[in-house]
């Protein structure tokens, strides 16, 4: 098992497809084809153990990823995977474009509103159909953020920050 920063999060099976074993994923970036070029995947199972499998061959279909695992050609040996989360080592995905980031890289940045200093850490990243909103949780508070550039100036991985101009109001409730 790999160390947890070198794995990233890009999926969750949903399911199986016939019964020689093959598994539906679904991607979190909902491109299906980032899943066809991978080699090999971790999942945690409901249990909490991590298990990884090489795959043996992916296609697409209906928006998701049809995967064959090297070695498991029944729909018994793969039942216990319907559920878990897939993750990937980073060497097998790109590099991202400038201004681009894999969620994981950004969960636990400090949020720092320009105004009012530090506001709370980046505890979640959900997606909308016209963009991510960041979930930043102080105590209690927990504030919506969307992650659009209007809002969110700078995102600095080195100083583990993200500046914030929240629209009006937005703190206040």
């Amino acid at each position: 098992m790999q160390d947890g920063k070198n794995l990233i999060l890009i999926g969750k099976i949903t399911g199986t497809h016939g019964i020689r074993g093959q598994i539906r994923v679904v991607p979190y970036s909902g491109d299906a084809g980032s899943i066809l070029s991978l080699q090999s995947f971790t999942v945690r199972t409901q249990d909490g153990r991590h298990s990884s499998f090489r795959i043996r061959r992916a296609v697409e279909h209906k928006h998701k990823a049809l995967v064959s695992i090297a070695g498991i050609d029944d729909i018994n040996d793969v039942l216990f995977l319907v559920g878990c989360e897939v993750y990937v080592s980073r060497d097998q995905l790109p590099a991202l474009p400038e201004g681009e980031y894999y969620w994981q890289d950004l969960l636990g940045l400090a949020v720092v509103d320009e105004q009012r200093g530090v506001i709370g850490e980046l505890a979640d990243i959900f997606a909308t159909g016209a963009h991510d909103v960041y979930v930043v949780k102080d105590g209690e508070k927990e504030y919506l953020v969307p992650a659009v550039s209007d809002v969110v100036l700078e995102i600095n991985l080195s100083a583990r920050t993200m500046t914030v101009r929240p629209p009006e109001g937005l703190l206040d409730l």
